[in-house]
């Protein structure tokens, strides 16, 4: 029987199936210590005075020799082992990486019954500071209750997740180390097509690999290539370097041995790399690690448009000839930053803060540099004139200011499993009831100890960890209404339904 060959886009370290524990911090970080991130991480970079990238002498095109960064970059490469434990719920599901590479690489599975953390996955990570500040993706060490970072000389430390931000699959971990080999960062904007890159990472479990190849594209959207659901950023640097399995959180490096992107998944046919690879560019990585460690949650700026690509048959059909590309404006929100800067329905923007915007990628890119409050001009074109404006971004609650971060606790209580006789008497198959309720986002909803939660947001609750895991993927995602649409019922068989604004 023939089948047809569908491509796959692949993320490249651990995922996880089921229910696990993920590691939070255990300690707060102080503003001294976010000062020397920052500066650390801003003088890894070649910067000039006023804090803008600039460019080192370029070699010459024929030139590829990659032993000097493949040198300045190799060390500050880590290994990460992930360590969760089994679940009985675990083994009935198939798990996609042994779908596509076959059984064994995550290890033996283990009986059930088994209590203590077993290996879960491997990827990579990138040294970003000599204190031991690591950069990864968020897919690599997602649902692990132990992570184990190996350096390339062997020596081995236990890593604590700073934060995550699951919408650009970005993680910052901590490692408790002094005087780490560390890659500085280089300016993904200034990349062009056509440039050599390396890959530095650890496929398939083989540590320290390096990998040659050129940047095939930027601003790729993966999405619009895969037909399927956006992948978070949607603006990707897409290289021919080979990258695998285990590659994922390794860095992309320039010639000069500079980071300019963590690599994160490829496009293949048969689940290894087949030609297509994809990275986040170091501008947003560092963007948002910084974010992780200043705010402690990742700062979106919204502009409030709905738009779409240019395309050739639209500009025909509005009689726009200034411009054969870029991002129409659909519909401007009311009270939003674009409306405020005068922006209406059917301009076209081509430039974000000097940058050009030909496609949503690009446009994605831009934005996701800017934080609420930040000011910066838009180029667009009306009647087929080029005009600029300035805008002052806004948060997705509609306010310039900085948005603070909250966790599972603000919902202030506990759920607790009910009993058998409260299921009986009640005709219930499922649900948690509210326990301890004290100030915070459940009792400004109106709900009432002893509420029993049977759905939210459609989904059946079966216990803390599913309240807790709807929680996450609601704050992680980049929907800018934060709600939780909650079901149940109260012990006196009362049914009532409440909306949970989980928004500061």
């Amino acid at each position: 029987m023939k089948q047809t060959a569908k491509f796959a886009l692949l993320l490249l370290g651990a995922s996880v199936l089921g229910s696990a524990v993920t590691i939070v911090a255990t300690s707060t970080f102080g503003s001294q210590s976010n000062e020397n991130f920052v500066k650390e991480i801003s003088s890894n970079s070649n910067v000039d005075a006023n804090g803008h990238f600039y460019r080192a002498a370029a070699t010459a095109a024929f030139d590829t020799d990659f032993t000097t960064a493949a040198e300045k970059s190799v060390n500050a490469v880590v290994c990460i082992k992930s360590y969760a434990t089994p679940r009985v719920s675990r083994q009935q599901f198939i798990d996609p990486f042994e779908f596509f590479f076959g059984p064994g690489y995550r290890g033996q599975r283990q009986p059930q019954g088994e209590t203590t953390p077993q290996p879960l996955g491997l990827g990579s990570g990138v040294i970003i500071t000599s204190n031991g500040y690591i950069v990864t993706n968020n897919h690599v060490i997602e649902g692990a209750e132990k992570l184990e970072v190996t350096l390339n000389d062997n020596s081995t430390y236990n890593a604590t997740v700073i934060g995550t931000d699951a919408s650009s699959d970005v993680a910052l971990l901590k490692i408790d180390g002094e005087n780490l080999p560390t890659i500085p960062f280089g300016d993904s904007d200034a990349l062009k097509v056509g440039e050599w890159v390396l890959a530095v990472g650890n496929p398939f479990g083989f540590t320290s690999t390096v990998t040659a190849g050129i940047v095939s594209a930027k601003a790729r959207s993966i999405s619009s290539a895969t037909h399927g659901r956006p992948m978070g950023i949607e603006s990707y640097i897409q290289t021919d370097a080979a990258v695998n399995k285990g590659n994922s959180g390794g860095a992309l490096v320039n010639i000069n041995g500079e980071l300019i992107g963590i690599n994160t998944a490829i496009y293949s046919q048969t689940g290894d790399y087949a030609g297509c690879s994809f990275a986040i560019p170091s501008a947003l990585v560092k963007k948002i690690v910084t974010d992780i460690q200043q705010y402690g949650t990742v700062q979106r700026a919204v502009l409030g448009i709905s738009y779409v690509e240019l395309t050739a048959e639209m500009a025909r059909e509005k009689e726009i000839t200034a411009t054969n590309d870029g991002i129409y404006v659909a519909q401007v929100s009311e009270q939003s930053a674009a409306m405020e800067a005068g922006i209406k329905e059917g301009d076209v923007i081509i430039k974000l803060g000097g940058n050009p915007v030909k496609n949503s990628g690009q446009m994605m890119e831009q934005m996701n540099k800017l934080r609420p409050g930040d000011t910066v001009e838009i180029t667009y074109i009306r009647d087929n004139k080029t005009r600029t404006t300035k805008a002052t971004m806004k948060n997705n609650q509609g306010s310039t200011t900085i948005t603070k971060a909250t966790d599972f606790t603000s919902l202030g209580c506990a759920f607790k499993q009910l009993s058998k006789s409260t299921k009986q008497s009640l005709g219930l198959t499922s649900g948690v009831q509210v326990a301890g309720l004290k100030a915070g986002k459940f009792k400004d909803a109106g709900i009432k100890d002893g509420f029993i939660v049977l759905d939210i947001n459609g989904k059946r609750i079966n216990s803390q960890d599913d309240v807790k895991s709807i929680y996450n993927s609601i704050m992680n995602s980049s929907d800018n209404d934060k709600v939780m649409f909650v079901s149940g019922v109260y012990p006196t068989g009362a049914k009532d339904y409440y909306a949970v604004n989980l928004a500061d």
